[in-house]
């Protein structure tokens, strides 16, 4: 099933030029393999070379790259194309069916005194339970299990395998032994929140597990219990959070990782790959930290000694410029 120019423009805006209204798209395809059949676009100028020898029928630009993209042919020109290209997969998403029609598949269990609104789509072998809510136009996939207590707000995505509500980790140690802390709590996440396959949201102990509205994580991701991550802020693959953590709104979590319990992060903070977060961090910026296992208390030393190192190589350059007579 194909798409015309003309009806993408009228749904979702731009400017279409060097085209005919009427030309079918009949896919949306990456820049370098799209064919004269297909939609594509350009978001990063670094890729500009790849514009010229792209055979699609038309590409999504920047104006800043109309010239160049009419030069090659047909383009739509809006100021942001990536965002334009993610409303155009919706579009199409929405044109061909795509998703989950509403109502409770045959082999899901949903306890009697759940609540799942009447336009939510509960996939095969789900499982909600007692006094669970799910919310309007929220779709759980697969394998998805709800656990008692936990509310899913509204025009949420939960992948499968998505885990919510299992217990958190809590355990007081006694004569060489554990004594399991029964966790009270339940989870409570916002309106639009995306949650990726096999990721898993424990239960708070007393007070509540938080995921607020406009939540994205990817798959495979631990939130341990009591954990409040704010508005927007988006988490990729294989990170994870200890226990009581903080996070605030229109943060960024890179894939792998890891921050410590107990902490708060200010708003719009940005953390790297294969970061590990020891420490609150109270101002806004980009944040990357590796450092090698060593023993614990060597461990400390150096990482003391290497906040300072920036300092102590300032001291040594004017040391050195002092000694030259600079």
């Amino acid at each position: 099933m194909s798409l015309r120019l003309a009806s993408i423009v009228d749904a979702l805006g731009g400017e279409l030029h060097g085209a005919d209204a009427g030309v079918e798209i009949a896919r949306i395809a990456p820049l370098e393999s799209a064919g004269h059949d297909a939609l594509t676009f350009l978001h990063n100028p670094r890729y500009q070379s790849q514009l010229a020898a792209s055979q699609a029928a038309c590409v999504i630009v920047a104006p800043a790259l109309q010239t160049a993209a009419l030069a090659r042919g047909a383009c739509i020109v809006t100021p942001d194309p990536y965002l334009y290209f993610a409303q155009v997969t919706q579009l199409w998403a929405q044109m061909h069916g795509y998703g989950m029609a509403a109502g409770i598949h045959p082999s899901a269990v949903v306890h009697p005194e759940a609540q799942v609104h009447s336009t939510a789509c509960i996939g095969p072998l789900c499982v909600v339970e007692r006094g669970a809510v799910i919310g309007a136009q929220t779709q759980l996939k697969s394998r998805v299990t709800v656990g008692e207590r936990c509310r899913i707000g509204a025009r949420c995505i939960l992948h499968p395998g998505v885990v919510i509500g299992a217990d958190g980790f809590g355990f007081a140690p006694a004569r060489g032994a554990w004594v399991k802390i029964e966790q009270l709590g339940a989870v409570r996440i916002g309106d639009d929140v995306e949650i990726g396959a096999n990721t898993c949201i424990d239960r708070g102990a007393l007070d509540d597990t938080v995921i607020e509205d406009g939540v994205k994580l990817d798959n495979l991701i631990q939130i341990a219990h009591n954990v409040h991550i704010g508005q927007h802020t988006a988490m990729a693959g294989c990170s994870a959070v200890a226990g009581s953590t903080h996070i605030g709104a229109h943060c960024t979590i890179a894939g792998a990782a890891s921050i410590v319990g107990h902490l708060r992060l200010a708003d719009n903070v940005h953390i790297s790959t294969n970061t590990v977060v020891t420490r609150s961090i109270t101002r806004p910026g980009q944040y990357t930290g590796v450092f090698p296992m060593d023993d614990n208390a060597s461990w400390e030393k150096n990482a003391a000694t290497l906040r300072q190192l920036h300092r102590l190589r300032e001291r040594v350059k004017a040391l050195e410029q002092k000694d030259s007579g600079g």
